[in-house]
């Protein structure tokens, strides 16, 4: 699964804390969604733009409905989510846990820089681009408003703007891991035995549950990215704040040339293939289960 970039308004939501959000209805059964649950879940998505385009019509704005075109899953996306090691390892092998290798690979990972220069861009950006920064204020107050409307007309779920949007949609995901993997005898046993591994390489883990160990290698390299960024840009402290209850830790993107990025790439791959070598069988069990899990939750939000 390639890495899913948020859109450009929230590029640095990258770690959700806290508790709460909407939903706690992800599969149990470890299950992905079938055929025509998915066919229904992509008929939500237009039913929501749609929601949204309507409202913004009625406030005196232009916004287009629009839903990104969904890429086929090749059968190497399938064996890596099904927690194959092989192909997990082939990936990373090239990609290392996808932080910065968006700098060198754009377009293969969907980053950023890529998705503004694609023809497949929300035209809706366009529209807001052209807006002096009064209008863009009243424009973002109308989508915030019509987020929650849309959000109750289709999703039936409450909303407070549209950054709450994608706020809920973590925090829905992080409740249904917690609940579903890291209560799970078996991989706490198989995190426990991985941490253990780590810790034998020279590696800190501070939290041994599954989803944190898990996440603890990507979560070091985007610490590190974020470190860069904000030493790039003088009007941000150079240590990031704590994030608020509720509220994602904002992560400023540095400026790297390909050619830059390829040393802190060579680590971090360095570091993935580690990761993978001690959570072999970790993996194979965890990885199935966070993809049913993600599958569910992007379907309840038509995201």
């Amino acid at each position: 699964m390639t890495r899913k970039t948020l859109p450009t308004a929230l590029l640095a939501l990258a770690v959700l804390c806290g508790c709460g959000g909407a939903a706690e209805t992800a599969t149990e059964t470890g299950a992905a969604p079938s055929p025509s649950a998915a066919t229904a879940a992509k008929d939500k998505k237009h039913q929501l733009e749609a929601a949204k385009a309507d409202c913004m019509k009625q406030k005196g704005f232009k916004y287009v409905a629009w839903v990104r075109p969904e890429q086929p899953q090749s059968d190497e996306d399938r064996r890596r989510d099904a927690g194959d090691y092989q192909a997990m390892r082939k990936y990373r092998e090239k990609y290392g846990f996808e932080i910065f290798a968006e700098f060198i690979y754009p377009k293969e990972l969907n980053a950023p820089a890529a998705q503004m220069a694609s023809p497949n861009q929300d035209p809706n950006m366009k529209i807001q681009e052209a807006l002096s920064e009064a209008q863009l204020g009243a424009y973002h107050k109308a989508k915030d408003a019509c987020m929650v409307t849309a959000g109750k007309q289709v999703l039936g779920v409450t909303l407070k703007s549209n950054l709450d949007y994608y706020n809920q949609i973590a925090l829905a995901r992080k409740r249904a891991t917690a609940a579903q993997i890291d209560s799970d005898p078996k991989l706490v046993e198989l995190a426990g035995a991985m941490a253990t591994c780590l810790k034998g390489k020279g590696y800190s883990v501070s939290d041994a549950t599954p989803t944190a160990l898990a996440n603890r290698g990507r979560d070091v390299f985007i610490d590190q990215q974020d470190k860069l960024g904000r030493e790039q840009d003088d009007t941000v402290p150079d240590v990031a704040p704590p994030a608020k209850k509720g509220q994602g830790k904002r992560i400023y993107m540095p400026s790297l040339t390909a050619e830059q990025a390829k040393p802190y790439l060579a680590k971090e791959i360095k570091a993935a293939l580690d990761d993978l070598e001690c959570g072999k069988d970790f993996y194979a069990v965890f990885t199935p289960r966070k993809s049913a899990i993600d599958a569910q939750v992007r379907a309840q939000f038509a995201y």
